[in-house]
């Protein structure tokens, strides 16, 4: 799964995406960038949507 690192200004393949909920209870990918470590997210998806 993919998701676009602010850090290293890149997409990259997410390391450890895990289902998780925003304070107004929208669905969010968070995950590790593999590279640089920072957080990355991807809102209003779950990971059993994207398969």
């Amino acid at each position: 799964m993919q998701a676009y690192c602010l850090k290293c200004r890149e997409k990259r393949e997410m390391d450890n995406p895990r289902d998780e909920t925003t304070k107004n209870g929208r669905p969010i990918i968070k995950g590790a960038c593999p590279v640089c470590g920072s957080v990355v997210n991807i809102i209003g998806r779950t990971v059993a949507e994207t398969g």
